[in-house]
């Protein structure tokens, strides 16, 4: 087979609950999670000679083992397909440490196409398993779909499309830590806690504004504390008329949901100048079915 091409969208946290933290330090997640249309363009070449090579067009990106895209080809290279060699291409365009699963949806595209390029045959519950050793934000991008992800990030619920809606996200320049945001999460107690029952519901009956009435991200105010921005984002978005806009993963990125393209072009328009990296996106829409990655 010749050179292969595998989108891998962007994600969201239309809600984020942290409900306990395990006795191994890690989170108890309860997330309602769906896909935009931005998107990195993967491209993978079969080579001969055995080996596995990362090429980015970001200078952000390292290209080696600290790639999870490289890690997912050498995964599956070692389990299925200990002769086979491919070089993989990523064309960026998600932002880069935004909270929105760049790498994670990076590493399940070379999953999906590498299962196509070597024939491998796996399912997707399969891959999903695979990923969720790379990262656990991996099986959700496995399937890409609108879905309540519970435990670690392995159990994934999809729930249908979302209603229809337009997304403005804004990224603005500031770093954040993970590690840091989840450390201080450490007493989920303390933290807020969004309607995640009221954002399926409204997922399943297509209400939009019941969707974003329960719509929430618990790290959210850890993440504010140190990066004010994220806060007066989500204000501008609010002011120019989002339905409600809050903070995706641990951050920084900020997205705001409107219900027609022109109230999201009102808000992209407001957003420009106060911040550089500003899209008007979509969810993306696909049929689903339920689906466990344990």
């Amino acid at each position: 087979m010749s050179e292969i091409m595998e989108r891998a969208a962007a994600k969201i946290n239309l809600s984020l609950d942290a409900l306990y933290v395990h006795a191994d330090g890690l989170h108890e997640w309860e997330m309602v999670m769906t896909c935009v249309d931005l998107h990195d363009t993967i491209r993978l070449t079969p080579r001969a000679d055995g080996r596995i090579r990362v090429r980015t067009d970001s200078l952000f990106l390292p290209e080696d083992s600290r790639n999870l895209a490289y890690r997912a080809a050498v995964l599956l290279q070692q389990r299925y397909a200990p002769d086979a060699g491919v070089t993989i291409d990523i064309e960026k365009h998600i932002p880069v440490s935004a909270g929105m699963g760049g790498g994670s949806a990076d590493a399940a595209a070379v999953l999906r196409a590498l299962n196509r390029l070597w024939q491998l045959g796996l399912d997707r519950a399969v891959l999903a398993r695979l990923g969720l050793t790379l990262d656990s934000d991996v099986p959700f991008c496995v399937y890409s779909e609108t879905a309540l992800v519970t435990g670690r990030g392995e159990i994934i619920h999809p729930l249908g499309q979302t209603p229809d809606c337009w997304v403005v996200i804004a990224k603005p320049p500031v770093p954040v830590s993970t590690p840091q945001i989840l450390n201080e999460a450490a007493r989920p107690e303390r933290l807020p806690h969004p309607d995640t029952q009221r954002v399926i519901a409204g997922i399943q009956t297509q209400n939009l504004p019941l969707m974003a009435g329960g719509m929430g991200n618990a790290l959210e105010t850890i993440t504010e504390d140190k990066i004010p921005e994220i806060r007066r984002i989500r204000q501008k978005m609010r002011q120019f008329g989002a339905l409600t806009a809050q903070m995706t993963g641990t951050g920084p990125t900020v997205f705001g949901i409107a219900a027609t393209h022109s109230r999201a072009q009102r808000i992209y328009n407001g957003l420009r100048g106060f911040v550089p990296e500003v899209y008007v996106v979509r969810p993306l829409k696909r049929q689903t079915k339920e689906v466990t990655a344990e």
